[in-house]
Parts: structure tokens; C-alpha cells; sequence
């Protein structure tokens, strides 16, 4: 049997719990539950628990018994055949494919506080997690973290473009449209037509740096990069140390391990040194012959430790301000510091072409420059 069978027979047989213990549960309830699953962390039992809730449980009284049978079936192991399916799992050499069964001292999925956060999980010690520094985080809480960022949706800003589009709200007056109209009615006018201008995602550039002093920070950024990736394809990822090297392609896979693992393995200069103009410089080229970050919302994540020359850094960052639209720089050792004075001489050379700086030391600072992006354009 195969990991996705192993998996479909688990989640099956949790419906049948279920059904044995009151609630009415079709086979079409099944079947969505397991396609809900299929397109969420089934490694994440909260994502398993409310794809269950919101495909078996009909009824506001039935949650008590849901969470009871979710709680027995998934964590005592003591209904028939669970414990069989879940040895089956772990014992596969998918790492997809198999289930964590998070501490039961934790509490019960089901029970929620008000401080329920929007992206889905519990607040309790994920507002804990959210504050905390990434070079303070111990592997444990960083494996926590990844997968909170893992649910982050990154959205570009809008931008309008020159085409028009009809508009229902009153806005500039449709001539053209109004005089077709008026002359299918043989030249009377019917109504009022009004035209806007269409709108579309500006694309976004993150460049990152993955040297050796930013090792603390790098791979959660990347996981940052592989968030706005997923939620729009009008973004592209470079990572650089001494060499610029574009990850767009690695990140595109559906397990966020995976595409971090061929991220790694296409840098070469992985915690390396840093050459943040000759990096740039070579972006800046490739930018020309391939329009590459014209308009673009170009983030660029270091720490500002160069080893290259300042007056390189500073015709590269010339040259990237004006091709793109706006330029911020993340910075992680700005920390919740409201103003902020650059202290390196790459942030010092850097900052009369950058527009805006931010922090990026921790899941906080993270979903803030999310927010920002959404508006910047």
C-alpha cells in the first residue's frame, strides 16, 4: 500500500469513528475531508483537525463529540486499526506521508482562546514564538516558526496599468461605450457608462543574503521568500554571498523542505563571504537584457557586512533604484528599534537609494513587511 493510501485509509477510518459514535457522515463527507487534507500539511494534525471539523461536523452541538473522538482516535490510539495505520506511517520513507503526534498535556486542538490567530493556529505560545528572535530560538521553536511562515501569504502590490475596464461605480464617463450603446437604441441614450483603469500585481524581487553572518536569519528569510512565491508567481527569489544565484525555480514545489533543500543545493557560496555590489551589479545586468525588476518592488534582505568595494555598492544600488519601483531593505539587526541609523558602511553607502528599512529578526517583523508589501506600490 502506498503512502497516500496509507494515509486516505487513516483519515477514512477516523469518519468511520465518528459515524460509530452519532454523527452523520456520508461517503461525499469523505471524500471531501480527504481532499481538504490533501491540499494542507498532513504532517500538521490542527490542519487535519479543521478540515475534519469543517467537512464532517454539520451541527454546533456535535463539536464536543468531535473533539473527543478527534483526541481518542488520534492521540490514545486505542480505536481499532488507528495505531495499525499510524506505525504504517511513521515507518514510511516519505517524510510527507507521515504524522506527528503533537504532547497531549498541549490541550485540545478544538479548544480555542479568543486570541485565535487569522492564519489558522493557536495563539498560545505562538504569540511567544512570534516575538522571539531567530538567533535566540532554540531548533525546536525555529521548526515552529517555519511552519507558522509556511501559512503566510505574501501578496504583491497592485499597480494600474494604462488599459481601461467598465466600471459600476462613477468614475471617469465611458464616451465611447455610450455611443455604441445610443446607437443600438437608435440614437437615444440609455444610461450613464463609466470606464476605470485595470489594475495588476507589480511583480516583486526579493534578493537575500545567505552569507556567514546572516546565517542566523537566512534560511527562515528563505522561508519567507518560499511563502511569496507560493501565494503569486510574479515573484522572484535570489539568493547571494559572493555570487548571485536566482532560486525561483527551486522554491516551486509543494513541500516547503523540498524546495529549501534544492534552494541549498543550487548556492553555491552558502555562509560564505559577502559581496553585496558585485551581487547587485550582476542582478542590474541582467535586469537590462531581460526587463527582469522593471517596476518591480525589489526587497533586499542583509545585514549590510560587505567585503567588496563602497564605490561598487554604490553604482549598483544607483543603477537598482532606478530600474525599480521601490527598493526596501531588510535588515535584521535594526531589531524593534523605531529609528534607525545604519552602522555599517554597506547600510551607510546603501541608504540615500533606499526608500524604506525594516527588520526581519522575527516572525512579527516578517508578517509587518507582509502587510507593507501589499501597500507599497
Amino acid at each position: 500500500m502506498s503512502s497516500a493510501d496509507q494515509i486516505d485509509a487513516l483519515l477514512v477510518g477516523f469518519g468511520h469513528a465518528l459515524r460509530e459514535a452519532g454523527l452523520s457522515i456520508g461517503t461525499d463527507d469523505l471524500l471531501t475531508f480527504c481532499a481538504g487534507v490533501a491540499e494542507l500539511d498532513v504532517t500538521d494534525l490542527m490542519d487535519v483537525y479543521w478540515a475534519g471539523r469543517a467537512a464532517l461536523v454539520r451541527r454546533r452541538e456535535y463539536v464536543p463529540i468531535y473533539n473527543e473522538i478527534f483526541q481518542r482516535y488520534f492521540f490514545d490510539n486505542d480505536i481499532s486499526g488507528a495505531a495499525e495505520h499510524q506505525k504504517k506511517m511513521k515507518s514510511s520513507s516519505n517524510a510527507g506521508a507521515t504524522v506527528e503526534i503533537p504532547n497531549t498535556e498541549e490541550g485540545l486542538p478544538g479548544e480555542i482562546s479568543p486570541d485565535e490567530v487569522k492564519l489558522g493556529y493557536v495563539a498560545s505560545t505562538s504569540e511567544i514564538y512570534r516575538h522571539k528572535a531567530f538567533a535566540d530560538c532554540t531548533d525546536q521553536e525555529l521548526r515552529q516558526l517555519r511552519r507558522l511562515m509556511a501559512r503566510m501569504r505574501v501578496t504583491p502590490p497592485k499597480r494600474r496599468t494604462h488599459r481601461m475596464t467598465r466600471s459600476r461605480k462613477p468614475a471617469t464617463i465611458d464616451m465611447r461605450r455610450m455611443v455604441r450603446e445610443s446607437m443600438r437604441a437608435l440614437g437615444e441614450p440609455r444610461e450613464l457608462s463609466f470606464k476605470k483603469r485595470k489594475e495588476k500585481l507589480r511583480p516583486l524581487v526579493l534578493i537575500l543574503d545567505v552569507s556567514g553572518s546572516m546565517a542566523d536569519y537566512s534560511r527562515n528569510l528563505l522561508q519567507f521568500a518560499y511563502s511569496a512565491r507560493r501565494a503569486n508567481a510574479k515573484v522572484d527569489v535570489f539568493c547571494f554571498g559572493t555570487r548571485l544565484t536566482r532560486v525561483t525555480k527551486s522554491l516551486d514545489r509543494r513541500s516547503p523542505d523540498d524546495a529549501m533543500r534544492l534552494a541549498g543545493e543550487s548556492v553555491l557560496d552558502w555562509d560564505g563571504g559577502t559581496r553585496i555590489g558585485d551581487s547587485l551589479r550582476q542582478f542590474t545586468r541582467e535586469a537590462r537584457r531581460s526587463r527582469l525588476g522593471r517596476g518591480a518592488i525589489v526587497v533586499i534582505c542583509s545585514d549590510g557586512l560587505d567585503r567588496g568595494e563602497p564605490q561598487e555598492l554604490a553604482e549598483a544600488m544607483e543603477s537598482l533604484a532606478r530600474i525599480a519601483h521601490r527598493v526596501l531593505w531588510v535588515n535584521p539587526h535594526r531589531g524593534d528599534a523605531i529609528t534607525y541609523v545604519p552602522a555599517t558602511l554597506g547600510m551607510i553607502v546603501a541608504d540615500p537609494f533606499i526608500d524604506e528599512v525594516h527588520s526581519g529578526h522575527n516572525l512579527a517583523s516578517l508578517e509587518r513587511l507582509a502587510d507593507r508589501l501589499t501597500k507599497v506600490g
